[in-house]
């Protein structure tokens, strides 16, 4: 899951690049630039107190998740580089909910958000860097009377003060530069993987299922972007169907497809999920039952879980011992 988010994080990368590339060249000035500033004297509110009565839902919701609360309520003072619910929604598919489930990457971004001291914005456009509480530093530079960060992200409203230091309101996520170079590895990785039916080819007990994908024209379904959680019959669990049975679903493509999409779910389901589970609903539209027996998962009360986790490119594959039937075609 962890590597999947990286990778995700680093397609935001790619796209942020290449959104940006014809920005970059925007020179700096020493000018002050005059930008849209909320001073409103002193106030008993902390950084968090002033975000929630703002509404910026999402990233307190982060701050939450990272156990970074207290951290803001602290004595400080802290600059905070705070982004937008639009700025979290603009991140890719996945990504927001990734890292609100692993809160050390989360806390990683969060405080690569916080600077310590109160820095108001006479101070950070006299400024060519920042660094910040994870350590690494911010880039600024003044466009077009503007303050941008690491070269994308506007400052879009300044100095929103709290009893502990001041806000700075930013319409984009940003990232720091060791989670790019960490992404970049990831992503490259991902690339490497190969996808489930590749997957199942190398592994060489697979020939009926793979037989059967083709037959019945699912091969660039399984190849899609998924993911996907495949729950594979090795060829023994093919064989104990009998020779007529299988050639005769080999010729059915509408009941192959319906039987083999019942061994598909959406989305990458790893073990350690399935476990937790009851059931489970299939791409083919109907549940397969999940229990527990002897410390084994078995599925409709007829197929046992062999082998788990084979982790692809765009999903993951459970070996099971026995083709499971749709109610409906049993």
């Amino acid at each position: 899951m962890k590597l999947r988010l990286i990778a995700l994080i680093a397609l935001f990368a790619l796209v942020v690049a290449a959104c940006s590339a014809e920005e970059e060249a925007a020179t700096t000035t020493t000018a002050a630039p005059v930008m849209e500033s909320t001073e409103a004297g002193m106030t008993d509110n902390t950084i968090v107190d002033v975000a929630v009565d703002a509404g910026f839902e999402t990233l307190v919701a982060a701050v939450q998740a990272a156990g970074l609360v207290e951290t803001l309520q602290g004595e400080g003072p802290f600059t905070v580089f705070a982004p937008t619910d639009e700025a979290f929604a603009a991140l890719p598919d996945g990504v927001l909910d990734g890292l609100l489930a692993d809160s050390e990457a989360l806390a990683n971004v969060l405080t690569y958000h916080v600077v310590s001291g109160a820095v108001y914005a006479a101070d950070v456009v006299g400024l060519a860097s920042a660094a910040t509480v994870q350590g690494e530093e911010i880039s600024i530079t003044v466009d077009d009377g503007g303050v941008v960060l690491n070269g994308t992200s506007n400052v879009v409203t300044t100095d929103v003060e709290a009893s502990n230091g001041v806000i700075h309101v930013i319409n984009q996520v940003i990232l720091p530069p060791s989670l790019h170079s960490g992404a970049d590895a990831a992503s490259e990785e991902m690339s490497m993987m190969s996808d489930i039916v590749d997957t199942a080819i190398e592994a060489g007990s697979f020939t009926t299922l793979l037989a059967a994908v083709e037959a019945a024209g699912l091969t660039e379904t399984l190849q899609g972007e998924g993911p996907f959680t495949v729950f594979a019959p090795t060829d023994e669990a093919f064989a104990a169907l009998g020779e007529e049975t299988i050639n005769g679903l080999l010729e059915d493509t509408e009941t192959l497809s319906e039987i083999l999409l019942y061994h598909v779910v959406s989305g990458e389901v790893l073990a350690a999920d399935v476990v937790g589970l009851e059931a489970a609903t299939t791409v083919q539209g109907e549940d397969i039952s999940i229990v527990v027996v002897d410390g084994g998962v078995v599925l409709n009360g007829s197929a046992n879980v062999v082998t788990t986790d084979i982790v692809t490119s765009n999903g993951v594959i459970h070996v099971i011992d026995a083709v499971i039937l749709p109610p409906s075609a049993s």
